[in-house]
């Protein structure tokens, strides 16, 4: 079976794909209710690292839920030191004890575990949002000094304000754009830990679905020459010239924070899939202090291997920053060569060649773990929809990941990439330079949208804000058309299509033709439409239970089901393509229904990502180079004997046969825009079709009736996982009878364990549920909704095995055992131990002997004892001699609560560590570190440190002493 027959299958839409040069006989057929998928066997791909500046910074984070309010300065000395810089109050104090906070790794969604509250937002889930904090301390080298130190978060919902070492770097005002902090001013090196903390207001919301909360993006710290490309600074989308030859024209914006004007030399080559280079190119240029300069050269390449649908080939521009011969900077960023051109009376043509975009929109959750989407899961639901036939689609209405486009480069995924807000202000205008610059080399993006369904689309206003965008789109991405998402309004004396290249149409599929007619030399594309009701498994609507028919008959009155909806498309040449709403549910904007009701019903797949009955549907649609067909329902309906039942068969043959237990019901020729339909008593047995091209049998399909449950089964969707602590991977779970066949009625609870993975997530699809989607880490529980649950994993680090089991009473249990291979982790920052830093102390006179620990300055006493701080040592003495070291400290939460560890990082000379009066430890003559373990206490605690100095030789604390918990 190929990909997408298994995804057909995994809705219980069984579908055979006939070999070439096989009998008809020889075809093999279904004779399982519910074949799950088998697993993959490779390994999602890696994505390249396009800049080996940055290094993920996911690790070692800690997160408080709630805020917390900065306390008022207590004097006009506290007044006068909180406003100066790097004297922040409160969490984002650089002493801050952050000791008890939970530790987090990114990405991060922290309303993903929250419980489901009537009375909190409808359109975002019912999930609590409200406000969160996020610490995290980094230590960086000294050999990093001079260069150009930068934070990048790329994305945080929704509002954050960024601190650095008690000083604000950066305010951020949307959670889907980037963030990027110059923190170089403010960082410190060596021993002396850097404080990132990060206030985020999820309060705010920006759009009317599921946003999640926190850092549910990859987080990165830069570390760049002081003469380097900036972020995002490379431009280099290919261009074909009218003689049909390729080029590559290259823009490197370079910048430089050293004292003086540098020059440099910007050396590009262009490399082929295989790694070679095919050609290459240089420019000398000076790049001022402070301030940046742009490099611009041309790669002349030719006639190179196209990118496509089909076939997404890509290429690599290498640009490199040569300073006196050595490399000091350098980007790959993958590349492909395609022409793009929308015809207002033909449509779409990719390289030349017409193609009707099948495209859906789609939202930035899944089920388990909300917007925290890990990039395996990321090219896992890509895959899933490639397998339908789609071959593009839209972020609805925000920018997405960047690995998302990343994926969609690789495996021929067309992309409508959408700004989030309409405004032409300089702080909105900002965030879209960021999107253009960050996504305009990526080959999939056939088109900008500016915005969606604005009320302002038909007012001056709006066409004058959408004018100004489009004019700031196009100065930095001239090569792109530009659309805007307009729900009504097109034949406005003033409407905002006539400042785009392409208008939208969001529904109102019946002004197609009344838009065309009045202007036919405006191309159309549906940027969204269809918005039809589906509740997987589900197939009978029940609107008190909040259930829709998954029989493709229910629309929202905006839009239409999904059989005629891409009729008025596909019908339409000058109809560009369209993108269904949606591709998967998401969480929140629970249309048609509300509470209980937590997630939307639109989408062809459902939040878990198993097919509904309009995966078989738009299959049959879009699919058209091998031979497709599916049946709806399944064929377990007890209780029902002698009730008529609706049999739907979806394909893109020309003829279907059904019968039912051997018996012939009859043939019917295939409308694949509606499926076909055949009304019949149930019987319990099995019910077949067959699907036929020119007499010829191309693809079987079949459905048993499944007895009662007697065991669980766990399918994942791959055999094998990275153990590099990254790859995740979502599993199934459902029950079967005797015979090993899917039992579609079933919903019982499940127990699951882990070992060698943890679970991140869990769902199933249900849009009315409301068990928690998060769970400790190594077990969980998740009700099977209509046959089906999905856990999500991610795979520890190193060679080994995932084991996971379910349980379910009376039910046999399922085991898995998952491969997981030795593979490095990708680079991460190192995670500091966030610690309590003891700097003052107060040092002894020398002593020829040893002293009493108990040996103390008298109260007042601020001339005798000196004040130091940590990593100041005693000078040598020709005698040596005995020197005390003394600190009080009140230990942070954690370690008051559970003790800790005191550790100096360097002590010269015999030393003998007391804390409270108790002897903990000793170390030996020379340099070392030593450490000691501080009991449980809270309150005001007192260490003495007694050093024995060698003669001529320095001694004492010659660096950090720090306290953490254990």
């Amino acid at each position: 079976m190929n990909r997408r027959q298994l995804l057909l299958a995994s809705a219980g839409l069984s579908a055979l794909r006939a070999v070439p040069g096989v009998a008809a006989a020889a075809v093999p057929k279904q004779t399982d209710g519910f074949p799950m998928p088998q697993p993959e066997t490779q390994l999602p791909p890696r994505l390249p690292q396009q800049d080996p500046a940055r290094m993920l910074l996911d690790l070692g984070w800690r997160f408080h839920g709630g805020d917390i309010p900065a306390p008022a300065p207590a004097s006009h000395n506290d007044t006068y030191l909180s406003a100066m810089a790097g004297n922040a109050i409160g969490a984002a104090a650089v002493l801050y004890d952050d000791s008890d906070w939970a530790a987090v790794r990114l990405p991060h969604d922290w309303a993903a575990a929250q419980p489901y509250v009537h009375s909190a937002n409808v359109s975002q889930g019912y999930r609590p949002r409200g406000i969160g904090w996020y610490r995290r301390t980094l230590l960086l080298d000294p050999a990093d000094r001079g260069k150009t130190i930068e934070l990048q978060f790329d994305g945080i919902a929704t509002n954050a304000t960024i601190w650095v070492n008690g000083s604000v770097v950066a305010h951020s005002w949307s959670g889907y754009a980037s963030i990027h902090a110059d923190i170089t001013p403010f960082a410190t090196y060596g021993d002396e830990p850097n404080v990132i903390a990060i206030r985020v207001d999820a309060s705010a919301w920006e759009g009317w679905w599921y946003e999640g909360a926190g850092l549910y993006r990859h987080a990165w710290l830069v570390r760049r020459a002081p003469v380097a490309i900036v972020s995002d600074g490379v431009h280099c989308d290919p261009r074909r010239d009218a003689a049909g030859r390729w080029h590559v024209p290259v823009v490197a914006t370079l910048g430089n924070i050293e004292r003086a004007a540098a020059a440099v030399t910007i050396e590009a080559a262009l490399l082929d899939p295989d790694g070679r280079e095919v050609t290459h190119a240089s420019v000398a240029v000076s790049v001022p202090v402070l301030d940046q300069v742009d490099a611009a050269l041309t790669l002349d390449v030719g006639d190179p291997k196209l990118w496509s649908v089909e076939t997404p080939t890509l290429y690599t521009v290498r640009v490199r920053v040569l300073r006196e011969g050595t490399v000091v900077d350098l980007r790959q960023i993958p590349i492909g060569f395609r022409t793009i051109r929308f015809d207002a009376a033909q449509g779409f043509f990719l390289n030349d060649r017409a193609v009707k975009i099948k495209g859906v929109c789609i939202h930035q959750d899944h089920a388990g773990v909300g917007t925290a989407m890990p990039d395996a899961l990321l090219y896992w639901r890509l895959q899933r929809l490639k397998a339908m036939g789609c071959n593009a689609v839209r972020m609805s209405s925000n920018a997405p990941t960047a690995e998302l486009l990343d994926y969609c480069d690789r495996i021929g995924m067309l992309v409508m990439n959408e700004n989030r807000h309409f405004n032409s202000s300089p702080d909105y205008k900002a965030q879209l330079e960021w999107l253009v610059r960050r996504d305009r080399n990526h080959p999939s993006i056939i088109i900008w949208t500016l915005w969606n369904e604005e009320p302002l689309k038909s007012t001056p206003q709006g066409v004058e804000m959408t004018r100004r965008m489009v004019a700031t789109l196009k100065r930095l991405d001239s090569a792109r058309p530009v659309t805007v998402a307009m729900n009504g309004a097109f034949n406005d004396p003033v409407n905002t299509s006539t400042e785009v290249d392409v208008t939208g149409f969001n529904y109102y599929q019946d002004q197609y033709d009344v838009y065309h007619r009045l202007v036919p030399t405006k191309p159309i594309i549906s940027t969204e439409d269809t918005s039809a009701y589906q509740t997987r498994g589900a197939f009978e609507s029940d609107p008190k239970a909040h259930v829709a028919t998954s029989y493709d008959r229910e629309a929202a009155g905006w839009g239409a089901p999904h059989g005629p909806s891409w009729k008025m498309i596909a019908d339409r040449p000058f109809v560009a393509g369209g993108f269904v709403w949606t591709g998967f549910d998401y969480h929140g904007e629970p249309t048609p229904y509300d509470w209980p009701t937590t997630s939307s019903v639109f989408g062809i797949l459902d939040l878990c990502g198993f097919p509904k009955t309009a995966f078989g549907l738009r299959s049959a649609q879009w699919i058209d180079d091998a031979p497709v067909v599916s049946l709806a329902p399944h064929w377990t309906w007890p209780g029902r004997e002698g009730q008529s039942i609706d049999v739907v068969v979806m394909s893109n043959a020309e003829r279907v046969t059904l019968s039912l237990n051997g018996r012939d019901l009859g043939t019917q020729p295939v409308d694949r825009f509606l499926g076909n339909s055949w009304k019949m008593p149930y019987a319990p047995g099995r019910i077949d079709v067959v699907a036929r091209r020119s007499g010829r049998i191309v693809a079987r399909a079949a459905h048993e009736t499944a007895g009662p449950p007697v065991a669980l089964r766990l399918t994942p969707a791959r055999n094998v996982m990275a153990g590099d602590g990254e790859d995740v991977q979502p599993i199934t779970v459902d029950a079967i009878d005797a015979h090993g066949r899917h039992v579609p009625t079933t919903n019982l609870p499940v127990d699951f364990t882990v070992q060698g993975a943890a679970i991140i997530g869990l769902g199933n699809g249900d849009p009315n549920c409301h068990e928690p989607e998060q769970s400790a880490a190594h077990a969980g529980a998740r009700s099977l909704f209509n046959g089906l649950a999905q856990l999500i994993v991610r795979a520890d680090v190193g060679r080994g095995r995932v084991l996971i089991e379910a349980r379910a009473g009376g039910l046999k249990p399922a085991r898995l055992s998952i491969d997981r291979l030795a593979i490095a982790p990708p680079p991460q920052v190192a995670v500091t131990v966030s610690a309590q830093r003891i700097a003052q102390w107060r040092r002894s006179m020398r002593f020829a002997e040893r002293p009493s620990p108990d040996l103390a300055p008298a109260d007042g006493d601020n001339n005798s004892w000196a004040f130091v701080r940590a990593g100041t040592p005693s000078p040598p003495d020709a005698a040596g001699g005995w020197q005390l070291y003394r600190a009080s400290v009140e230990p942070w939460r954690a370690v008051a609560a559970g003790g800790g560890t005191l550790r100096f990082a360097s002590v010269a000379g015999r030393a003998e560590l007391w804390i409270d009066g108790q002897r903990v430890a000793d170390k030996g003559p020379g340099t070392a570190a030593l450490t000691g373990r501080m009991p449980a206490g809270a309150g005001r605690r007192r260490i003495v440190l007694l050093v024995q100095a060698e003669r001529d030789t320095a001694s004492g604390l010659l660096g950090p002493v720090t306290l953490a918990a254990d």
